[in-house]
């Protein structure tokens, strides 16, 4: 879970955007990080191979204080949509403190989406992690498409379970740092815990 840099007075947490391919996971970290104050984040980092891609960057919100003394440094990732880069997959979870689950909102992706939320729990539960018990938030992404499927249709199949979920348009920003918001506050209150 999250990291104690003592020397900096930092607890670093990692926060994965998770959803099927092309599903906007990518474009809500380029619009977070666009938007982020450049004295407050680091280098986004983008590793793509031929077929794959995934992006990170971390960065220090100046409005969430401090938890027992230490800032909170947020690192944002983002795993490759398709299924069958699942190796990948594993490994950005490990360690995670939160997820946010970006599903797709068209009608056709519906499928993709149900595969990849189950994929995650798969993955998480390899790894001793139970989706439940994580900080975690639902997205609904593409809401301004023509093909975009009734909201509460949606929200039956991918939030069955009635996590804090939004609406988005990561193209434009709507939503994105609402998202954002609801899973770093809930990572902060499993902090403030001690967990």
């Amino acid at each position: 879970m999250s990291f104690i840099n003592y020397s900096s007075r930092e607890i670093n947490c990692k926060i994965v955007y998770y959803g099927p391919g092309l599903c906007g996971k990518t474009t809500n970290l380029q619009y977070i990080y666009a938007k982020t104050n450049p004295e407050a984040k680091g280098k986004m980092i983008s590793l793509e191979t031929e077929t794959e891609r995934t992006l990170f960057f971390d960065f220090l919100p100046l409005s969430l204080g401090e938890i027992r003394g230490f800032k909170t440094r947020f690192h944002l990732y983002t795993v490759p949509g398709q299924v069958f880069y699942d190796a990948s997959r594993k490994l950005i979870l490990k360690g995670v403190d939160g997820v946010v689950f970006v599903a797709d909102s068209q009608a056709e992706r519906m499928d993709a989406n149900l595969e990849s939320l189950e994929n995650l729990r798969t993955n998480l539960k390899e790894q001793g992690y139970d989706l439940d018990a994580l900080p975690y938030v639902v997205q609904y992404n593409k809401r301004d498409l023509p093909n975009a499927i009734d909201l509460d249709y949606l929200k039956q199949y991918i939030n069955p379970t009635n996590v804090p979920d939004f609406e988005a348009v990561a193209t434009t920003g709507v939503g994105v740092f609402d998202t954002l918001k609801a899973v770093a506050k809930q990572v902060l209150i499993e902090l403030k815990r001690g967990r």
